[in-house]
């Protein structure tokens, strides 16, 4: 029962709850029906502050629920700044890859949150990792992103940390041979000024 007051807690963002469950000795690690952990459910509604209390208790920022997702893995969903900083000092596994194959800096990319493009890219993750569909962070800006300005601001992200701009998808399709298609003119020209063929 205890458990179930620390993932009801954490779900809702009641700091107090949650100090008073770990207090009387539920388990940091306890898990829902769908093996989501009580720092899961807090990082995918975005309660830092519970999140820091349940890390600071030894919470594991890598720990998956059945789709594979961790706490770590829903800030590039959630697009949280604030999140991102707070799991860091855990030591968040940056290689570990959600239901699609893919690390946080891809889900980011696709929804265009620049600001945690920007952070997450300061950690070293992997630029160019490929996920099961074939596409890195950049292929997802440009194929499911809209060309504007978010989504351009986060290609030049990519460019700047080194992104590989010719690294087509699994049918030999380029970041830039997307963009023309799908009309991104703004998105074409700045993949061009990186060198892109």
């Amino acid at each position: 029962m205890i458990d179930e007051e620390l993932l009801a807690g954490a779900a809702r963002g009641d700091v107090v709850a949650v100090r008073d469950a770990l207090g009387a000795g539920a388990g940091v690690e306890a898990r829902d029906a769908q093996r989501r952990t009580a720092l899961l459910l807090a990082a995918a509604a975005d309660h830092v502050e519970v999140a820091k209390v349940l890390i600071a208790a030894g919470a594991d920022p890598d720990a998956q629920d059945v789709k594979n997702d961790t706490p770590w893995l829903v800030t590039g969903v959630t697009g949280s700044v604030a999140m991102l900083k707070a799991l860091l000092p855990a030591g968040p596994d940056l290689t570990r890859r959600n239901r699609y194959g893919g690390v946080s800096l891809i889900p980011a990319c696709e929804r265009g949150h620049v600001e945690y493009v920007r952070e997450v890219l300061k950690t070293g993750i992997d630029v160019d990792h490929v996920n099961d569909l074939g596409w890195t962070g950049l292929l997802e800006a440009v194929i499911l992103g809209d060309g504007g300005e978010r989504h351009q601001e986060i290609v030049r992200l990519l460019i700047a940390a080194g992104a590989d701009v010719d690294l087509a998808d699994r049918d030999g399709v380029t970041p830039l041979a997307h963009a023309v298609a799908k009309g991104q003119r703004q998105v074409a020209a700045l993949l061009r000024a990186a060198g892109a063929h």
